[in-house]
């Protein structure tokens, strides 16, 4: 029986969320560039479990780019309305439209001349008819047994919010260096930080020149502790990389490296990356190679950094 229950309430919320497809027209269209054009921030506003979906969609907004804020209604008309302001767009959720403490709120916004719009079941409710923009969410029942629990109803307006947001990050051109600049930490930070933020760059790079002799790369190796150098042409363009494999490697061979020049000795056409790409993807590769450290190069292949599999160490991405 409970597993019945279950069934059935995923159904219905399911088909709540399909039904939402053919309802994706020009309202949706303008509603996305209301909100791209907002000079101010978006203020979401909801009553009950529409005030929980709107706190989640407002903490959407705000991590893809959006500043957005949550104001409660009940609240807004003892002072809280004073947190919006000339050049915000107010985006009110109400599955009946006719919720008692976002009705107050209308002639607050009419005078504060904000654009309204409104997430609601009932386009032709009190809350649709003074709205701007009317994102019709609609369903057909409630997944409750009782038809009275804010269930299917819920799902609808989290599910219109989250496409919302979604059609907004595309509209806006949202990078992935921003959107890791809006979470810096927990398991999503790990995961879109790049290699700009965590390689070795400008004075503790290490590099030589192509035609040095091996005492000045092995002392930049021994000053820098990568084990690695870059060496590099008057001009900055990678040439190779030597590394302590290499040094290794020679010296048991019996070579006098000493007596040689940092081209004898350096790896040609090294593996590198660029800054932008992913940390996750730079410890992808040096897995994949068996290497410790990748070049991070330009797009005309001039060394900016050095990224070291310590540095992701640091970053938990093991």
């Amino acid at each position: 029986m409970p597993r019945e229950i279950a069934r059935t309430v995923l159904e219905l919320e399911a088909r709540a969320i399909l039904n939402l497809l053919p309802r994706l027209g020009e309202a949706f269209d303008r509603a996305v560039e209301a909100l791209h054009v907002c000079r101010g921030r978006v203020v979401v506003t909801g009553m009950g479990k529409s005030g929980l979906i709107g706190t989640k969609i407002a903490a959407t907004f705000s991590s893809t780019g959006t500043p957005s804020l949550f104001l409660h209604p009940a609240e807004a008309v003892h002072g809280d309305i004073g947190m919006v302001v000339p050049g915000d767009v107010v985006l009110a959720i109400s599955h009946s439209g006719e919720t008692e403490e976002l009705l107050r709120l209308l002639e607050l916004i009419r005078r504060l001349d904000v654009a309204l719009i409104s997430m609601t079941g009932d386009p032709a409710s009190t809350l649709a008819r003074h709205s701007r923009i009317v994102l019709d969410v609609k369903i057909d029942q409630e997944a409750s047994p009782l038809g009275l629990v804010p269930t299917a109803s819920t799902t609808a307006a989290l599910a219109m919010g989250d496409a919302l947001a979604m059609a907004l990050l595309e509209r806006r051109g949202l990078t992935l260096d921003e959107f890791a600049r809006y979470h810096p930490g927990g398991r999503i930070g790990r995961k879109v930080v790049t290699v700009a933020h965590l390689m070795h760059k400008g004075g503790d790079t290490p590099l030589v020149r192509a035609g040095s002799p091996m005492r000045d790369a092995i002392r930049t190796m021994s000053d820098k502790r990568l084990g690695m150098t870059c060496v590099v042409r008057d001009d900055g363009i990678l040439a190779g990389v030597i590394t302590d494999g290499d040094l290794r490697r020679h010296l048991a061979q019996g070579d006098n490296l000493l007596a040689w020049t940092v081209d004898k000795v350096m790896t040609k056409n090294p593996v590198t990356i660029g800054r932008q790409d992913l940390a996750a993807a730079a410890l992808g590769v040096l897995e994949a190679r068996k290497i410790t450290s990748l070049v991070v190069v330009d797009g005309e292949n001039r060394v900016e950094g050095v990224l070291h599999i310590h540095d992701l160490w640091r970053t938990q991405l093991f």
